[in-house]
């Protein structure tokens, strides 16, 4: 089966999936909502472990944004729920997400999630899927390097933060060395827009305006 990664801006179809917390129309339960799917390579391993707690850590900051989180990998379900007891237990924090069991590898092959130069387990893949289903970021991560949360809650954000006024993001936003948490206008497509924009906003020249939201 040829391994493709669906690309930015596609919708994703929907499937039923088997989780932790049941059965899951997966992302057609999730419609009016955003979502951060995320893979990793396997239960019971210290790196994911670390991820695992630091997604739930950041779990309400996430409704907040009225974004869910769900996992996935290619263990079978009674694992996850082993892992997640373990969790609980010995590093006291509570998953109260839902992760995917793919024992199957059908959902990790459709969304590209296993590369076979890095063996046969999912590799850290971030999905991040609008509340109308369609991709908007996708993320790789190697085996051995975690993950930073906070990038991901940023670029949530940023996403929201680009849709609900029409703006680009700059880098680091909202920290940004230039234009610290200002953000970008679209850039001019004609002469008498190019004109008028440095009239109308803070600009290095009329490609490059910002303003404060």
């Amino acid at each position: 089966m040829e391994i493709r990664m669906p690309l930015l801006g596609e919708k994703i179809e929907s499937r039923k999936v088997k989780t932790t917390h049941g059965i899951i129309n997966f992302p057609e339960d999730y419609k009016g909502k955003w979502v951060v799917l995320f893979s990793h390579p396997a239960d019971f391993t210290p790196v994911c472990t670390t991820e695992f707690v630091a997604f739930q850590k950041r779990a309400e900051e996430f409704k907040k944004l009225n974004c869910e989180l769900i996992g996935l990998s290619i263990d079978q379900v009674f694992s996850h729920i082993k892992w997640v007891e373990w969790i609980k237990e010995k590093l006291g924090v509570e998953i109260t997400f839902p992760i995917i069991a793919d024992d199957m590898g059908e959902v990790a092959k459709s969304f590209g999630m296993i590369s076979p130069a890095k063996g046969t387990n999912t590799i850290r893949a971030v999905f991040i899927i609008d509340p109308n289903s369609i991709l908007r970021l996708v993320l790789y991560y190697p085996q051995e390097v975690g993950r930073n949360i906070d990038e991901i809650v940023r670029v949530v954000k940023a996403l929201q933060t680009s849709d609900a006024n029409k703006v680009a993001i700059p880098a680091g936003w909202p920290n940004n060395e230039l234009i610290g948490d200002k953000v970008i206008i679209p850039p001019a497509s004609d002469v008498k827009t190019a004109q008028e924009r440095t009239k109308q906003y803070e600009c290095y020249d009329w490609w490059f305006c910002y303003k404060k939201l």
